[in-house]
């Protein structure tokens, strides 16, 4: 624990102000406001901050909830893990979007049992993530809960006019991905299965919550649950297409490709087919986890044929996995052309209330 977050209450519990005087000392070691991040001109400690913007430039923000049993679970992910992929999610928002980011906002409601050593591991995971793409934490809430929850706002600048949308996608237009697929989805199995191969902790209930022991994942499963753990924005990619008017439209693969398609798909107005032999999967993930496995993170967008798209974009390979086709009452949106012959792709990915 670090030292300015153990001055106790007279109960031995850590106070409200002591834990925000502590998260306020992390984010600011960072930085010191205007000097590291020009565009933040104040941060935590007032009642708002306050952000610089250029004129050309549109403000992007975008939101997204983690909630323990339902995005990470306590006995199984490490706390730096769970403060990684909460600011992650936000971060893809922003890539899909052509933005680069401007600040993190964090509430956060936690046990009193987590304000301690899980806090500040949770903070490292966080911190180090926003540090990566020059994202300074400005503010936030805190509240006790029952249940954690950690809830991310994310801001960033796109210019006007160069902003990546769903709605883009043409009839002809070729279809991208960058990165690979079905890691995340391989990581959460072997995960899974690893967790299964212990010892179960006591269960938990709200009158009696101890602090979790995660798992001690061994050397070996590291980089195979590396995708799951700590996946990775691809920021440099969505500036890159923006910066260079490439794409006609852009999702990032949250839910899994099936189910983003859809969305871009529908967003657009069209339908599409997937080469199923061209798909970068993941060393070890099968095809139904690179189809319809969640928490990707890459990009997925359309470009016209006359569209120079590389390779590789700022070290990420980038594959062409299929094109754009022209809706029709009578046809499936997505179409999955397989050695065995096409087939309907139905989205299997993540959808909450199913």
């Amino acid at each position: 624990m670090h030292p300015e977050a153990s001055n106790p209450t007279p109960s031995g519990k850590k106070s409200e102000l002591t834990l925000l005087a502590m998260i306020r000392k992390r984010a600011e070691r960072r930085s010191t406001c205007g000097e590291t991040f020009p565009s933040l001109r104040l941060g935590i400690g007032d009642d708002c901050a306050l952000l610089r913007l250029r004129p050309g430039q549109q403000l992007a923000l975008t939101t997204d909830l983690s909630i323990a049993g339902r995005h990470f679970s306590l006995d199984w992910h490490p706390p730096e893990a769970i403060g990684h992929r909460a600011l992650v999610r936000g971060l893809s928002d922003l890539a899909a979007m052509g933005a680069r980011p401007v600040a993190a906002f964090l509430s956060l409601g936690l046990p009193r049992e987590l304000t301690g050593n899980w806090l500040n591991r949770f903070l490292d995971g966080f911190l180090a993530l926003a540090d990566a793409h020059q994202t300074p934490l400005a503010g936030g809430d805190l509240s006790e809960s029952p249940l954690p929850v950690a809830d991310i706002v994310l801001t960033g600048v796109v210019r006007s006019g160069r902003e990546l949308l769903r709605s883009g996608a043409r009839p002809g237009h070729l279809l991208y991905v960058t990165g690979s697929l079905g890691g995340a989805a391989l990581g959460l199995a072997q995960l899974e299965q690893w967790a299964a191969q212990q010892p179960r902790p006591a269960r938990r209930t709200q009158s009696s919550f101890a602090e979790p022991r995660p798992l001690r994942i061994p050397a070996r499963l590291a980089p195979s649950l590396a995708p799951h753990l700590y996946p990775q924005p691809r920021i440099a990619q969505g500036l890159w297409l923006a910066r260079r008017a490439a794409a006609s439209a852009t999702i990032d693969l949250s839910d899994g490709l099936s189910t983003d398609l859809a969305h871009l798909c529908q967003a657009s107005g069209v339908a599409a087919e997937i080469d199923a032999a061209a798909l970068p999967i993941f060393p070890g993930a099968t095809l139904d986890q690179a189809l319809h496995g969640g928490e990707a993170y890459e990009l997925l967008f359309t470009a016209p044929p006359s569209a120079r798209i590389p390779r590789r974009i700022a070290g990420i390979p980038v594959t062409r996995i299929g094109r754009i086709l022209g809706a029709r009452a009578d046809a499936p949106q997505i179409r999955l052309d397989t050695a065995a012959g096409a087939q309907i792709l139905k989205p299997g990915g993540w959808r909450h209330f199913t």
